[in-house]
């Protein structure tokens, strides 16, 4: 987003959704990436979440200020990550695995919906959506909010500390790869942070993230097209 308001290449329309999808995902999506793993970690043993307060859609619960204005200045960010006790599973590199993964799935279910809403829309009032400013607005808005949920996907799923793909990297790798990485994972996610912003892992990010969508929109409009 940042970069469209740099060059110039927007609408004020354009921005008023994004910024508004920013906003929705933020508010309700992170809260709900988070959620996952708290659910998840509940139903494989670690019955403190509830205690913790994180097995909550509440976003006051969740969110962290710095992440959030990531997200809406960059359009990647990240919430509180949830404290999970690893002892309560019965297989604790296994368990924080399956943990992880459940934020991302959270993002890539949240972006499908988005899809088939979108497809919905476009089946139903095709003119409507492309040449009503309303219908405009409704189309650049689910868009972006479809994208970001499928960016932050791809993001977290980086085998990289503090990230969730790491956690999963983690199930295979001996305990004390696992406990160096722990320690510095401040020092890798300063490191990924400045390779997306000044080095090759931008490209990679939107090479994964752009072939993930397009797979998920020829699922999402599979429905629409053997019935429609």
């Amino acid at each position: 987003m940042l970069s469209q308001l740099l060059s110039g290449n927007f609408t004020m329309q354009d921005i008023i959704a994004e910024i508004l999808a920013v906003l929705v995902i933020i508010l309700l999506i992170l809260p709900f990436h988070e959620w996952a793993h708290a659910f998840t970690a509940s139903l494989l043993g670690d019955k403190g979440i509830k205690q913790r307060g994180r097995l909550s859609f509440n976003p006051v619960s969740h969110i962290d200020p710095i992440g959030a204005l990531c997200m809406l200045f960059f359009g990647f960010g990240w919430a509180r990550p949830v404290p999970v006790d690893p002892r309560k599973f019965k297989n604790p590199k296994v368990g924080m695995a399956i943990t992880a993964l459940m934020g991302p799935v959270a993002n890539l279910v949240a972006g499908f919906a988005g899809l088939i809403i979108f497809n919905i829309l476009y089946k139903a009032a095709f003119m409507f959506m492309y040449t009503n400013p309303v219908g405009m607005f409704i189309s650049v808005f689910l868009r972006f909010y479809i994208t970001v949920n499928v960016n932050l996907a791809v993001f977290n799923l980086l085998p990289i500390p503090p990230l969730d793909g790491s956690k999963i990297l983690f199930t295979f790798l001996p305990d004390k790869a696992v406990e160096f990485c722990y320690r510095y994972q401040m020092f890798f996610f300063i490191a990924l942070f400045l390779m997306i912003s000044f080095g090759p892992l931008s490209g990679l990010l939107s090479y994964l993230s752009n072939g993930l969508l397009r797979g998920m929109t020829w699922l999402a409009s599979l429905p629409f097209a053997l019935f429609g």
